[in-house]
């Protein structure tokens, strides 16, 4: 099975007719990949450190903390409270993420059809939205009882949607279907 390393260094070879490649370099490439979760209303330590923990080991490495920058009191939250996690990826790591989200936790979803094409921004970057962190092999099934979502945003290259939607198809991500009627 190939790496999303090796689809990627793959892809010019299948793009470069379309889009008029001369050289690899042009061809679109993975920047970082950022893993984030919001902590919501919860006021119990315990808990957030739950998602902190949870967040570590999906993705490998230590989540920094995103604190509230204004007090606003009908959210009830104060300046400097905890309001969520994220977690930037590069190089090997995001490599080995975007493979385990591919191939491992994607499929595991329940009625997975494929990743909307209205995920991809106009700069040709993608936010997938994650209602379960449990698709992923690291979480225990015994800590079904504290469920979080994850928002995961993919970096690229891409210098339009169509390259990026190209580019993605190239490296193995699955998107809907589109019907033609």
């Amino acid at each position: 099975m190939q790496s999303i390393k090796e689809k990627e260094k793959k892809a010019f070879e299948l793009m470069k007719k379309e889009f008029g490649y001369k050289n690899s370099i042009e061809t679109p490439r993975f920047v970082k990949v950022i893993v984030s979760s919001g902590v919501g209303s919860i006021k119990d330590k315990d808990k957030i450190k739950l998602i902190e923990n949870r967040l570590s080991k999906i993705t490998g490495q230590k989540p920094s903390a995103c604190s509230a920058k204004k007090s606003v009191a009908s959210f009830k939250v104060r300046q400097g409270d905890v309001v969520g996690y994220q977690v930037t990826l590069r190089g090997d790591r995001m490599f080995s993420f975007l493979y385990k989200l591919v191939n491992i936790a994607m499929p595991r979803s329940k009625d997975f059809r494929g990743i909307s094409r209205k995920c991809l921004d106009e700069m040709g970057n993608i936010t997938i939205g994650i209602k379960e962190h449990t698709i992923f092999p690291e979480t225990l099934d015994e800590e079904l009882k504290d469920i979080f979502g994850l928002s995961i945003t993919i970096i690229t290259t891409a210098k339009s949607k169509e390259e990026a939607i190209k580019f993605f198809e190239c490296t193995g991500f699955p998107f809907k279907k589109v019907s033609k009627k």
